[in-house]
């Protein structure tokens, strides 16, 4: 499966999984924008992300871990 930067919830547990010890409250969105693109199924343009999307994945990555 290919991940792209609208499958919120799909990164979010990818990074949950990829970052265990990792609290997603305090990571920082060039990190947050770099794990994303080093997901190996993840597959879409860098240029293609903004701060939006990565809060989105941020929270969802919180709630993952709820």
């Amino acid at each position: 499966m290919t991940l792209k930067w609208t499958d919120v919830l799909d990164l979010a547990i990818e990074l949950s999984e990829t970052h265990p010890d990792v609290d997603p409250h305090y990571v920082n969105f060039v990190d947050l924008r770099n794990w994303v693109l080093a997901l190996e199924d993840f597959d879409d343009d860098p240029q293609r992300c903004g701060e939006k999307i990565l809060e989105a994945i941020q929270m969802a990555w919180i709630e993952e871990l709820d």
